[in-house]
């Protein structure tokens, strides 16, 4: 599978199995009612889902160019952190909106997060090229 079906089969998956996780998280890791953490995940999830697109197309732009193909772990590595990093800076003010809480508490629950999620985009990218092959952009 390439192309926009595969950015879209890949993004839909990641952020379906993450809203799960993320208000699961903040109700329960964070002590936030249903209702706030179930809204904060949706939002979080749809910024995420655009910044899938933007962000995955730059990688593979990115790769594209590279000489050496495929996707190793380091490879991976930069794309979890490259991904996620990108995700704290437009989510910190959302959650700290939306749970009306402090900047601060908002970077230390993103943070926390982050630490999680960046375990699980490396994760769920191995599984998924794994499942549907590398994109074009790693292939030799």
């Amino acid at each position: 599978m390439q192309g926009m079906k595969r950015k879209v089969v890949y993004a839909s998956l990641f952020e379906l199995i993450a809203i799960g996780l993320t208000s699961s998280l903040m109700m329960f890791g964070a002590g936030h009612d249903a209702s706030h953490a179930g809204v904060a995940a949706v939002a979080s999830s749809s910024v995420a889902f655009v910044w899938n697109f933007v962000f995955n197309s730059a990688f593979e732009a990115w790769e594209t160019r590279q000489v050496t193909r495929g996707r190793d772990w380091k490879r991976r590595v930069a794309h979890a952190i490259g991904f996620e990093g990108g995700l704290v800076v437009m989510l910190v003010p959302l959650f700290a909106w939306w749970l009306r809480i402090s900047l601060w508490d908002a970077l230390v629950l993103d943070i926390g997060l982050l630490l999680f999620f960046m375990v699980y985009t490396y994760i769920f990218s191995l599984t998924f090229d794994r499942i549907f092959g590398l994109p074009a952009s790693a292939q030799g």
